[in-house]
């Protein structure tokens, strides 16, 4: 539990941990036995109860081993006292095979190591934890890459994507993992270490003893298969490049026949960890295609579309991608997706995206005017198609195309279809698009029939779904509209999988081309492969694993895909309190509490993944601090699986306290969980039940405190430069000693303003506009205030000063919302009058700005504040919108910027306005994919966050350090404040807005 006491210099005191600990004699005998970190408190198990599926399974404990003799010891404890073991990566698998009653193994932590290469060789050794991310950014400089893509590479792992034989959307040209996997060390599952690899079959006759050890067990047992079993696996598996349901033993058999090897690593590719745990594996790699190029094809229907994918396959593509109708209408309704459907073809009703590689520019755009010479009539192609080309004797079927060569075009047709998850895992209301049959794989030239029928079922069952992804191997995501919380629901869902399943038997597809059996699936393989290979497949696992401790249940085992729902008939939901804000969502609060499906979208690096999120666990790497760890929380906080409730000390201690409300969950994750929103109401409640610190009182009346600052200058800035002064502040108040604090101005912003006035004429003026003057502005550097009065100005904008300086943030974000809520009125009732007379608001402060923006809404309704909301902008936001900046004559000063963008305009999707602005005035701008600062308001002032805060800040620091920029800039004042902190500043970076005013001719 997080303490507050010690020096700012130290390490905060957080352990991730609750207090309460199941089975302490096991947790001591574990902790006796490796050097990882062995956790079966509370919160560790309730954490690890849930992955990206519908499913939550309560873990006995965790284990982060940070070595293979750490794997090694605890499965050997375990296999002698019989307890189940779980290995786990990400935590992203959508069928459930990474929850269950067992003792998780966690190698994202530790065992993350890219350990060797051999580029020459297209050679790579890694441990399991390594994210396909981090792996393949070591691996760009020589031109490689692990080629299987899962959708979610920069958050899943090696280990995971062994476990699951993953593969991704370029499945055409690469196929799954399974063919790259060349050599696995493991532990067996009576904790012997050995290596897996390629054997003939005379050296696995050699090594077979089924009265041997447990190794030469599994050998006489493969053996035996592959002596006895070919045939019914011949006639059994289909014949899909995308199947990776059972046990990987059509591929065993296949390697055999073609390169007279057999190797057991590529047995373990989709075994789901249920036959042993990879530690350390080899994997062959891929040269990184030179260019790409893609084609956007129209289609009136989904079945024209499905029709023309074998005859599009003729062509070589590297990927085809499908989206319906459905997501498309859906997408057009978004703010996000709108203008990305708005290049569509009118009376588009299907899409199929198509990418080739190719080794220059020129062949790739020959081979998209091939392919719509071929499948098109009358669609100009940007380059002449080939003489001889391939030509499919089949009728036209896409009334319209469009076509992509350069990056930035063909981001936007991949934008347009990833955006089907995002809107699908949208809804806050009980019934939700899950994940259960959304990825059958079906022979493609059977697709139009499938769908046909597929469509119909759902009909039957008072249901709908969407039909897209991955069209090219006949993978189709497709995720019914179901209610589990009822029993009739689940009754549904069963029902449907069962009937899927036998479409999918019919048409010679598999039940999983790609995300696994686990919970969702396992129990129809038996109707999938027959009885006898059902039964081979319960004898390998039983070779293996004589005590089926390996993720029991998985693969062929017993489990079932009803038992265990996340949501199910028995779930029910209290807060414990009312909620405070607003909600314009379904189902209110509890529906964003509920919101979170667990892919993990929140655990990317930056490095790899960019964006905003989650910036806490960027920097502890602890699933506590990622988005998802608190969601998940908090929902089974709220739903009594957690005995805590949300607004106990230790679970707003270790849980949200170190949620620093940057808002990068309401943009970057898939399902835009507002964890900030969450936060804010939760401490609330917390200060309602418990009262509130002096620290937290003294930051939500910042605003007093530096207008008081202010009145008192320059003896206020002295005070806190009296030695032992900080010490004190620290001790009493908890202000960490180290952090440099504000100091404040005799003459504020609204003195000058006074003395000065405007100097624009209002008659004369292209636009109007109340500059509102926050207390950072106002009272600490007035002199960005002058500065943005004088850009304005120059742009033609008559301003005027607001009165007040109190946007409400402070308040809002120490969770005070009675006090922002005041603070929020006051503002409309002065506000909105001289909004309805033409004026606009502006802001220097991001954080200020999108308060007025966004947070507003969550304190009040009406009309008046909506039209507040939607008048008011940050500076640079407001010079763009309207062009103002194209006023300006610019002295061009050519200086070179890099620019941080501040973490809620990121947030709301208004970073690039300052970018804009910058860059016609003169200046060379690279802007940062970062995430948070660490400062974030308060934060980073405060004893126990310091250290995490700093934290935080070096991952900023070291992208500015990478940065050719000459100057940072920053428009944040806590952005400022820690950038000024870092060891390479001399002092704090200029807001953007002086850098425009040095700017004026």
């Amino acid at each position: 539990m997080a303490t507050d006491s010690g020096p700012s210099t130290d390490e905060s005191a957080y352990d991730y941990r609750s207090d309460d600990v199941a089975r302490p004699g096991l947790v001591a005998d574990l902790e006796e036995l490796i050097e990882g970190e062995v956790r079966f408190d509370e919160y560790s198990r309730q954490l690890y109860a849930t992955d990206a599926s519908i499913y939550e399974v309560t873990p006995i404990g965790v284990v982060f081993p940070r070595s293979t003799a750490d794997v090694a010891a605890v499965v050997s404890y375990c296999a002698d006292r019989e307890i189940p073991v779980l290995p786990r990566g990400g935590g992203t698998s959508l069928a459930g095979q990474t929850v269950n009653e067992a003792v998780v193994l966690d190698f994202s932590q530790h065992m993350d190591a890219l350990v060797e290469t051999r580029p020459d060789d297209r050679w790579a050794r890694a441990q399991p934890g390594i994210t396909l991310g981090d792996l393949n950014a070591a691996l760009a400089d020589d031109g490689l890459k692990f080629a299987p893509d899962p959708a979610w590479g920069d958050k899943s792992v090696l280990g995971g994507a062994i476990g699951n034989n993953s593969t991704g959307a370029h499945s055409l040209k690469y196929g799954k993992t399974d063919a790259y996997v060349e050599e696995c060390e493991v532990v067996l599952a009576d904790g012997t270490v050995t290596t897996f690899g390629e054997v003939t079959r005379d050296e696995l006759r050699a090594r077979a003893d089924p009265d041997g050890d447990l190794e030469a067990r599994i050998y006489a047992e493969l053996e035996r298969v592959l002596e006895e079993e070919q045939d019914e696996i011949d006639a059994r598996y289909p014949d899909l490049k995308r199947n990776v349901s059972g046990y990987n033993l059509d591929w065993v058999v296949q390697e055999l026949r073609e390169d007279g090897v057999v190797n057991l690593a590529s047995l373990l590719a989709g075994s789901e960890g249920t036959l042993a745990v990879v530690t350390e594996a080899e994997v062959s790699l891929e040269p990184i295609p030179a260019t790409k190029s893609m084609a956007l094809l129209a289609y009136d229907d989904l079945i024209e579309a499905m029709t023309d994918v074998s005859d599009i396959l003729e062509h070589d593509p590297a990927a085809v991608e499908i989206l319906d109708d459905v997501l498309v209408d859906m997408a057009r309704e978004t703010a996000e997706f709108a203008d990305v459907v708005d290049m569509l073809p009118g009376g588009t009703r299907a899409v199929l995206l198509v990418e080739f590689y190719a080794e220059t520019d020129e062949a790739g755009k020959r081979k998209v005017a091939d392919l719509l010479a071929d499948r098109t009539d009358g669609v100009d192609a940007q380059a002449d198609p080939t003489d001889g080309g391939v030509s499919v004797s089949a009728p036209v079927r896409a009334f319209d195309a469009l076509e992509a060569h350069e990056d930035a075009q063909r981001e936007k047709f991949w934008k347009l279809r990833k955006s089907g998850l995002p809107i699908l895992l949208s809804r806050t209301t009980d019934a939700k698009h899950v994940a259960f049959i959304e990825d059958t794989a079906i022979p493609p030239e059977r697709l139009p029939e499938y769908v046909a029928d597929f469509q119909a079922l759902l009909d039957e069952h008072d249901t709908f779904a969407s039909f897209y992804a991955h069209a090219g191997p006949g993978v189709l995501h497709i995720r019914p509209l179901v209610n589990t919380k009822t029993v009739a629901g689940v009754e549904q869902m069963a029902a449907i999988a069962d009937e899927v399943t036998d479409l999918v038997v019919k048409y010679g597809g598999s039940v999983s081309g790609e995300h696994g059996d686990g919970r969702a699936r396992t129990q129809w393989n038996r109707k999938l492969y027959g009885e006898d290979l059902w039964n081979t497949f319960r004898d390998l696992k039983t070779a293996f694993d004589p005590d089926w401790i390996l993720n029991p249940g998985q693969v062929c085992g017993d489990v079932d895909m009803t038992e265990h729902l996340r949501f199910d008939p028995e779930y029910e939901f209290d807060a414990g309190f009312e909620e405070t804000l607003e909600w314009d969502n379904d189902n209110g609060m509890q529906g964003m509490v509920e919101l979170c499906h667990g892919c993990g979208g929140c655990r990317g690096p930056q490095e790899t993944t960019g964006g905003v999120m989650c910036p806490t666990y960027r920097a502890a790497d602890e699933e506590i601090t990622a988005t998802r760890g608190r969601a998940n929380m908090l929902r089974q906080a709220m739903s009594g699986d957690l005995p805590d409730d949300p607004t106990d000390e230790e679970f707003m201690s270790e849980v949200l306290d170190l949620c620093i409300g940057c808002k990068g969950c309401a943009k970057d994750c898939p399902s835009e969980v507002d964890m900030a929103k969450l936060k804010a109401e939760v401490t609330h409640a917390y200060h309602q039940e418990h009262g509130s610190s002096l620290r937290d009182k003294l930051f939500a009346n910042v605003d007093t405190l530096a207008r008081l600052g202010s009145a008192l200058a320059p003896l206020s800035n002295a005070a806190s430069a009296v030695p032992g002064a900080r010490t004190v502040i620290e001790k009493t108040v908890g202000i960490a000693s180290d952090r440099t604090l504000p100091t404040f101005e005799r003459e504020s912003l609204q003195d000058w303003f006074a003395d000065r006035g405007p100097q624009v004429d209002e008659a004369a003026a292209d636009r109007k506009a109340v500059l509102f003057p926050d207390t950072y502005t106002n009272y600490s550097h007035p002199e960005i205030g002058r500065a943005a009065v004088e850009v304005l100005e120059a742009a033609g904008v008559h301003v005027q000063l607001a009165d007040r300086t109190d946007s409400g943030r402070p308040a809002h974000s120490k969770g005070f919302l009675e006090k922002s809520r005041a603070a929020a009125e006051q503002n409309v009732e002065a506000l909105a009058p001289a909004v309805a007379e033409g004026w606009d608001v502006v802001l220097v402060e991001p954080s200020d700005a999108v308060m007025f923006q966004l947070d507003y809404l969550d304190l009040l309704s009406g009309a008046a504040v909506e039209t507040l909301a939607e008048n008011t902008y940050g500076l640079c936001e407001y010079l763009d919108r309207f062009d103002l900046d194209r006023n300006v004559e610019w002295a061009a000063p050519g200086e070179a910027l890099t620019y941080h963008g501040h973490c809620h305009q990121k947030a709301t999707k208004k970073d690039h306005h300052a970018v804009g602005v910058l860059r016609r005035a003169g200046y060379d701008v690279d802007p940062l994919d970062s995430g948070c600062c660490g400062m974030a308001g308060s934060f980073g002032y405060e004893r126990e966050h310091f250290s995490m805060s700093k934290a935080i800040g070096s991952i900023l620091f070291d992208q500015v350090d990478d940065s050719d920029g000459e100057t940072v800039v920053a428009p944040g004042a806590s952005c400022r404040t820690q950038l000024g902190d870092r060891d390479a500043a001399d002092a704090e970076p200029p807001h953007p807005v002086e850098k425009l005013a040095a700017a004026l001719a």
